[in-house]
């Protein structure tokens, strides 16, 4: 049916209006719908027009409240696909939805990564994208609930960005590797998806594929802007910081920008990203951050959506049409024609004629577009009338619904009342039931507390780290002023000293001067007598000396008075100096004053420091205290009864605890040479109080599983160890006490605990630990010699064979020889090729150690390798001896089929025994997995050439039934189910038997556990079993698998080995 493209204003005023209720039902119907169909089990992408039509039912209830009620429903474990569209969906409801749907996300935390955790530890393909996908969804959420200034659509402006990161250098560092964090997600998605596309050889036109890549749509509008922001940000912190702390930085941006440059070019290669998003092209090189100037050159890459064609949707009822007779459509054209041009007269124009012909003709046209209308609506109508006829069925459908469930609810009140009568005589059950709960709440309630104190004692010693570095700042504060005093008092006693100087300098000047006065007036002097001398002898100069006389007379008073002219000026000068020396000594006692005052306020703060360090240290010793009572009290806990552990774990633990105490002893001695720094300590007693804890809780589970007297003895040092634990924390936690402790004290019990621990530690070997390293290289030697020896005899069996038989006979054993021999040559390729793996692992790992030291401290891994290779050349042995059976016709084609599955399981344990320890990108590693592969191969052509030999070799009796009677076939029949009986009975038991069997080979096997095992196994009690090497290799011991359980056959199942 057509839709209807326009309205009239009146019909959409007769529409009947519509309660709340009605429009909320509507808008889940519809979200319920669009939900469905954007998420199914379908390998196609998700349309847009139902995730849109999600997105803006966020934006209508200003949440996702609606969108998580349908989706928490969904079947998500069942369904790889499922969940993938789940993600693809969230991811775009994050983007573009409501703000609130952040929120709304944060409350299903946990449901997301639950789907993530499920389908990642799965080998699926999808299932891998699921668990990568999760984790980027994880921390979108995290990223933008930290970050309330970034939307998730990762859209702001550099303004925003600014304010954002901050003028703490810290808060950009901080935002910066946060985002690095965020790319690191979206570039694994991509990479993920495109791995997978190259390994399933999809292309971006199959709908498979666009599945796939549909999602990086968000990822690439994601990476543009984080790409951009990472950028201003480092250009900002190498303003703020050298070059050579941001290298690391550097680093990661350059192996991101790289990886996305990379994402971008293969995406913009393909079709399917052409139609749907503009992709932008990066610079061929990253950014220069140690040039400022290089921001100037970046240019933010932009995404382009383009615009889509809108998709026809499904027509919605707007509008009512009632039927109606056509008799008034005249009339209205009249009125029409009228108020258009007046009433009619006989003086009419012809061009007025013109104009009422073509409005003739327009109304001919719209009467004829009003008929097409009417016909729709008739349809439409009729097409209504189907529906309610349908809803009329539906609701009798439905009234015959209702009487059933009457039937139903009566029978359910008959059966509710037997389940009463049932409820009540299982009261004493639910006492019973009661009373785990309130212990469960009680050990709940307890976890609450303890976990309550750790965060206390947590904050607390956040609160200490600050104070101690207010303390810090303050002593540098303090340090600073006296080093400030010092400087003054240096520079006034050297201007004390310069003043000195000066004031010497100037008394010697004119001291000076005084002298050559004195000696200029004796040498005045004695010329004044040679003048009277000279008077004396000669009269006739007497007006002469006279005159000169008065002239060294004025002389003689100008020099005096010059001399006393100096000698005011001495004075003064003396004055000044005694003026400067006063304020220079008045100032050193306003400094030595200040000095005494700051040297208080330092001791004052000294002193303080002692007492919040000290304080630390009760917090810390108190909360190890806690830790040690609930460790002590689990050794007495009927609940921890359940618990075990192995000798290997406890060992490991106790080792650790006793390296410990050595730090606890360091710690303890540097806080009694110095006080005001606690950090040590404090470290060292956390780390050895949740070591000494866990080593007395895996003791006590280890004892569970130990003999009696071992156990004892190992419950013994476990209290022994706790209370001298116990005693240290008290003592720690008192002042005159913390002299008194002795940390060495607890390194008694914990090497009693390790001591025993090594003596419960399961023996597996005949051969010391420095043989281990011989017994391999003998083991892998012995297994190629025994591997060469098979095809050596199954070459001479194939000779005899050829030789003895013909026909078909000879075809049989032609054929399976040929496999047995294919499969021998592909071992003894998997054998070279984990010999050279052994010995890269051994090179790589060894260290500054010898290849004796590497196998002695690799152990359990080293028996593992010895009985995979014993395992390999046994089966090669059994393999050619079955086959020679089969060749000469006295052994069974079922031994050979068994044998190749022995040969198969066997390789498969060498090559996982191998691949424990080898590195990831090894080519040995992959070369041993693709031999492996070829193992299998080979051994499913052993298996399959048997039994098509068998099937051609084997007769069929025909079963001709003609001469006998009825009795004779029913006497016939019944001793067949004799047979059949008594031959399922002869099965049953002998499933039982090799049951059994398998049981005891696997008990006398002792303790040699899987290579890889990162929990170690609890001991098994089993004699050691002395056994001399035959000149051929044997069948090797096989421990017991811990998650293996007997089937019904009496048949441990087979695991399969993606190699």
């Amino acid at each position: 049916m057509n839709s209807i493209k326009s309205v009239p204003a009146r019909v959409l005023s007769r529409r009947p209006g519509h309660s709340l209720e009605a429009e909320r039902e509507q808008f889940d119907k519809t979200q319920a719908i669009s939900i469905s169909k954007a998420i199914n089990n379908q390998e196609v992408p998700v349309k847009e027009k139902h995730a849109r039509r999600i997105i803006l039912g966020t934006h209508h209830e200003k949440g996702a409240f609606t969108f998580w009620s349908y989706a928490i429903g969904l079947p998500l474990p069942s369904s790889p696909i499922l969940s993938w569209k789940f993600c693809h969906v969230l991811h775009k409801v994050l983007r573009d939805g409501h703000p609130n749907v952040l929120h709304d996300c944060q409350r299903y935390r946990s449901n997301i990564r639950e789907i993530g955790d499920l389908w990642g530890h799965l080998h699926d393909r999808y299932g891998q994208l699921v668990s990568v996908y999760t984790r980027l969804l994880l921390t979108k959420i995290s990223f933008h609930l930290k970050h309330p200034q970034f939307p998730a659509g990762l859209e702001v402006t550099d303004e925003v960005l600014e304010k954002a990161a901050g003028s703490d250098v810290n808060n950009i560092f901080q935002l910066t590797v946060e985002m690095f964090d965020y790319m690191d997600c979206e570039l694994k998605l991509s990479e993920s998806v495109f791995r997978q596309l190259n390994t399933a050889i999809a292309v971006s036109q199959m709908s498979s594929g666009q599945c796939r890549l549909a999602p990086l749509i968000q990822v690439i509008q994601d990476c543009s802007h984080l790409y951009h922001y990472t950028v201003k940000l480092m250009f900002k912190l190498h303003s703020c910081l050298p070059a050579d702390t941001l290298q690391g930085h550097r680093d990661r941006f350059h192996e991101q920008f790289h990886s996305l440059r990379n994402f971008f070019r293969r995406a913009s290669d393909m079709l399917y990203f052409k139609r749907l998003i503009q992709i932008p092209r990066l610079p061929e090189g990253p950014p220069n951050f140690l040039r400022a100037s290089a921001l100037a050159e970046h240019i933010k890459p932009v995404v382009v959506i383009p615009e889509e064609a809108p998709e026809e949707e499904e027509p919605e009822n707007l509008i009512e049409i009632s039927t109606g007779p056509p008799a008034e459509e005249p009339a209205v054209v009249a009125d029409l024609l009228d108020q258009t041009f007046g009433p009619p007269n006989g003086s009419v124009r012809d061009e007025r004629d013109l104009q009422i012909e073509t409005l003739k003709r327009e109304v001919e046209a719209l009467r004829a577009e009003l008929e097409k209308m009417k016909l729709e609506a008739q349809r439409y109508v009729a097409q209504l009338k189907g529906q309610v006829n349908a809803l009329e069925a539906e609701l009798e459908e439905q009234r015959k619904q209702k009487q059933k469930a009457l039937v139903d609810n009566e029978q359910l009140r008959h059966e509710l009342a037997q389940l009463q009568a049932a409820q009540r005589e299982g009261e004493q059950d639910r006492g019973l039931r009661e009373e785990a709960e309130r212990r469960a709440s009680a050990t709940e309630l307890r976890y609450s507390r303890l976990k309550e104190k750790h965060s206390e004692l947590i904050n607390t010693h956040a609160e200490l780290l600050r104070k101690n570095a207010d303390t810090a700042k303050q002593l540098t504060v303090t340090q600073q002023s006296q080093e400030e005093v010092a400087r003054v008092k240096e520079q006034l006693a050297f201007q004390m000293e310069q003043v000195k100087r000066e004031s010497e300098m100037k008394l010697e000047e004119q001291s000076d001067q005084v002298e050559q006065l004195k000696r200029e007036l004796e040498a005045k002097a004695g010329e004044l007598q040679h003048a009277q001398e000279a008077l004396n002898r000669t009269q006739q100069s007497g007006a002469e000396l006279s005159s000169r006389l008065d002239t060294l007379s004025a002389e003689k008073d100008a020099l005096s008075r010059a001399v006393r002219q100096r000698e005011a000026e001495l004075l003064a000068a003396q004055n000044l100096a005694r003026e400067k020396e006063a304020v220079l000594s008045q100032a050193q006692q306003e400094l030595q004053g200040r000095l005494e005052e700051k040297e208080a306020q330092e001791q004052g703060l000294r002193q303080r420091l002692l007492d919040e360090q000290f304080v630390m240290l009760c917090g810390a010793a108190g909360e190890a205290e806690l830790i040690l009572h609930d460790a002590v009290g689990k050794l007495d806990d009927p609940l921890h009864l359940r618990c075990t552990s192995s000798p290997d774990y406890l060992v490991s633990r106790a080792q650790a605890a006793v390296d410990t105490v050595s730090a606890l002893e360091q710690g303890h001695a540097q806080y009694l040479a110095s006080p005001a720094d606690a950090s040590a300590l404090v470290a060292a007693l956390a780390r050895f109080s949740h070591l000494a804890a866990d080593t007395i809780i895996n003791g006590a589970a280890t004892s569970h599983l130990a003999p009696t007297d071992p156990a004892d003895r190992l419950l013994d040092s476990c209290r022994e160890c706790g209370a001298r634990a116990l005693e240290l924390t008290q003592q720690l936690q008192d002042r005159q006490g913390v002299a008194r402790a002795q940390p060495g004290l607890v390194r008694g019990p914990l090497q009693g605990i390790l001591q025993l621990g090594q003596e419960l530690k399961p023996k597996s070997l005949d051969v010391q630990q420095e043989e281990l390293g011989a017994v391999v290289d003998k083991e892998m030697a012995a297994t190629s010699a025994a591997i060469e020896d098979a095809v050596r005899r199954i070459e001479d069996m194939m000779n005899q064979a050829r030789h003895a038989s013909s026909g078909v006979k000879l075809e049989v054993n032609e054929r399976i020889l040929n496999s047995c021999t294919d499969l021998m040559k592909a071992i003894r390729l998997l054998v070279t090729t984990s010999t050279c793996l052994q010995k890269e692992i051994v090179e790589s790992g060894r260290g500054a150690a010898t290849q004796q030291e590497f196998y002695a401290k690799n152990s359990r891994w080293t028996e593992g390798l010895i009985s995979a290779s014993k395992a390999v050349g046994w089966g090669a042995t059994q393999l050619v001896e079955s086959a020679d059976k089969v060749v000469l016709h006295t052994g069974k084609y079922e031994e050979l089929i068994v044998c190749s599955h022995e040969i198969a399981a066997s390789t498969a344990q060498l090559v996982a025994a191998s691949k424990v320890k080898a590195s990831k990108h090894s080519p040995h590693l992959s070369r041993l997995q693709e031999c492996s592969r070829t193992v299998n191969e080979m051994a499913a052509n052993v298996v399959a050439s048997t039994k098509s030999g068998q099937e051609q070799i084997e007769e069929r009796d025909t079963m001709d039934f003609s001469g006998l009677s009825l009795i004779k076939l029913k006497k016939q029949e019944m001793e067949t189910q004799v047979r059949v009986l008594e031959l399922e009975k002869t099965l049953e038991a002998e499933r039982v038997r090799l049951g059994e069997l398998r049981k005891q080979h696997y008990v006398l096997a002792g303790g040699v556990g899987s290579p890889g095992e990162e929990e170690p196994s609890p001991p098994i009690a089993a004699p050691r079993v002395g056994t001399k090497k035959p000149p051929l290799a044997q069948k090797p011991s096989v421990a017991l698998r811990q998650d293996q359980q007997l089937n019904k056959d009496g048949v441990y199942p087979a695991q399969l080995l993606n190699s």
